[in-house]
């Protein structure tokens, strides 16, 4: 057996690591580091979410559950889905281990070898990486940055997406820059994938960390039973579920028995306790988000207030939506190394613009999910950093 070669097939391994992880991993041990680099919240999960998750593992909800989800879970999304934007039954509706589950399935159900697929970035970059995994070819349309933050050159995209364009992939509100598309923008999208048959996937996590309105503006507020769109989205960030790892997808009715089949042959099932806990987000936690949208909202004024005085740092107007500040740092030519020195140097943990995409290296990603005086110690800290540092 010597010599014999161990490798995954190329394709894998010409995938992108996770840069975030990466620097995460240089603070293990240090527990005077200021974590800002996940996309999370500081506080754990809402009470009465871990007591209904506990009441349910006690009356024994610990066996498999149906593929698409336990039917007080669908019924309980179709509910609050239809007062967010119009209605939606809940035979359009799957449960999922996590959002990020729910985009591997969306696109698992489209997605052949050779397909050719749009994503506008930067963005997280599973949205990328994803379709290239199942061998498609990905073709970034990038937002444009400048003083009134990030915006999208709709022209640019709707040329990018063509009748050979087999899935147009968008997160709005978007990780990392916040960036939301207009009501305007949506709608224009929408008739032109209509026209060319593309499908439309949307990335909705961040539809309720939106600072203008109580939801951002959707495609599910335009789009017909007949449409080719999904959507994607996850208990994880309005709820703080991140560590439930509990997801869900919108899709046509047509779609449902073969996305079960591959709900099986991935994961069988979501949980049945945490499928249970999660009704209970939907039905009693409203005020609590809204709590905690307040309070990202707060810290990104304060933040922006703070790194305006910093000579290196470039800032647009402060997003509309999402839990991030994105920014450049002018003459920055390697985030990640950067990000490296902010934990070992300043205690400062941020996510490296090069995580999302080659369109951002000079970038650095904070995440606004946080206790204000964690905040403001980070500021300090970045500020005696940055204005020492080169490179």
């Amino acid at each position: 057996m010597s010599g014999v070669e161990i490798q995954a097939r190329p394709g894998v391994q010409a995938l992108r690591s996770q840069q975030i992880r990466e620097v995460a991993g240089v603070a293990a041990g240090r527990p005077d580091v200021l974590p800002f680099w996940f996309g999370e919240s500081n506080l754990t999960t809402p009470q009465v979410i871990r007591t209904a998750a506990t009441a349910a593992l006690q009356k024994g909800q610990t066996l498999y559950a149906p593929t698409l989800g336990v039917s007080e879970l669908r019924e309980s999304l179709a509910q609050y889905l239809t007062q967010l934007h119009q209605p939606v039954p809940a035979d359009r509706i799957a449960i999922t281990n996590s959002g990020v589950t729910a985009l591997m399935l969306a696109l698992q159900a489209l997605i052949s070898p050779g397909d050719r697929v749009v994503a506008v970035t930067p963005v997280w970059p599973n949205l990328c990486e994803i379709p290239r995994i199942l061998g498609a070819q990905v073709e970034c349309v990038p937002l444009r940055f400048g003083a009134q933050g990030w915006s999208l050159d709709l022209d640019r995209l709707l040329a990018a997406v063509t009748s050979s364009t087999t899935a147009l992939v968008i997160n709005s509100p978007n990780n990392p820059t916040g960036w939301t598309l207009s009501r305007a923008e949506q709608e224009a999208i929408l008739r032109h994938c209509r026209t060319t048959g593309t499908w439309l996937v949307a990335d909705d996590v961040y539809e309720r960390i939106y600072f203008h309105g109580s939801c951002a503006p959707s495609f599910l507020d335009l789009v017909a039973p007949e449409d080719r769109f999904i959507g994607c989205n996850s208990f994880s960030k309005a709820w703080r579920m991140t560590g439930w790892r509990i997801g869900w997808l919108v899709i046509p009715q047509e779609l449902l028995w073969d996305l079960s089949k591959l709900i099986e042959y991935n994961s069988s099932c979501a949980p049945p306790f945490i499928q249970l806990a999660a009704c209970v987000a939907l039905t009693a936690c409203e005020a609590d988000v809204a709590t905690q949208v307040h309070q990202i909202r707060a810290n990104q004024l304060r933040l922006y207030e703070l790194l305006r005085s910093l000579a290196r740092v470039e800032l647009g107007a402060p997003a509309a939506g999402a839990m991030y500040a994105f920014f450049r740092v002018k003459g920055l030519q390697d985030s990640l190394a950067l990000c490296k020195r902010l934990v070992m140097e300043a205690g400062v943990g941020l996510a490296p613009g090069s995580a999302f995409g080659q369109e951002a290296p000079e970038f650095l990603r904070w995440c606004l999910a946080v206790d204000p005086e964690q905040l403001e110690e980070g500021a300090r800290r970045f500020a005696r950093f940055i204005e020492s540092a080169h490179g």
